[in-house]
C-alpha cells in the first residue's frame, strides 16, 4: 500500500492534470461552435481563433473574474454580478454550469430568478473538453 501525505495529496488533486477532466484534442474540435462569436488572440496579437463580434475574447479566460473581459462592453448585468457581487471565476466547474445553461447558472448563482444571460447558446456533452483546451491558452 503506497502512503502519501495530505500535503502530497493536496499537491496532485491541485495539479493542472487533476484539475482538468476533459480532454484538449476533443475541445479543440467541439470550440468550432464557440468560434462564431469567441474569438482566442494571445497577448502579442497571434490569433488563434479569428476574433468575433459578439463575444468576449476567451484567451485567459481561466481564472478570470466572471464579465470581467476590459474591452467587452456587452455583458448582461447578471454575469457581472456573479463575478463583482459573488465572486464567481472560470474554473472547470464554473465554466461547464455556465455554458450548458448560462441563464440558469447566473439565476442560480445571483439569487435572482429574472436573471438572464446574453449567451444564448447551450453546450451538450463537450463543456469539459473545451474548457481543457482554453486551459491552454494562459
Amino acid at each position: 500500500m503506497i502512503r502519501m501525505s495530505a500535503a502530497a495529496i493536496a499537491a496532485l488533486l491541485l495539479s493542472p492534470l487533476a484539475a482538468q477532466a476533459g480532454d484538449p484534442e476533443a475541445g479543440a474540435q467541439s470550440f468550432r461552435q464557440c468560434a462564431s462569436c469567441h474569438g482566442v488572440v494571445d497577448p502579442d496579437g497571434n490569433v488563434i481563433h479569428r476574433p468575433a463580434p459578439t463575444g468576449p475574447q476567451l484567451w485567459g479566460v481561466v481564472g478570470r473574474q466572471a464579465g470581467a473581459y476590459e474591452g467587452y462592453t456587452r455583458y448582461s448585468n447578471a454575469i457581472i454580478a456573479a463575478g463583482e457581487e459573488h465572486g464567481i471565476v472560470w474554473n472547470e466547474e464554473n465554466f461547464v454550469g455556465y455554458v450548458e445553461d448560462p441563464s440558469g447558472f447566473l439565476r442560480e448563482v445571483t439569487g435572482d430568478s429574472r436573471a438572464r444571460s446574453n449567451m444564448n447558446h447551450r453546450l451538450r456533452g463537450s463543456a469539459e473538453d473545451i474548457f481543457a483546451y482554453l486551459s491552454q491558452y494562459q
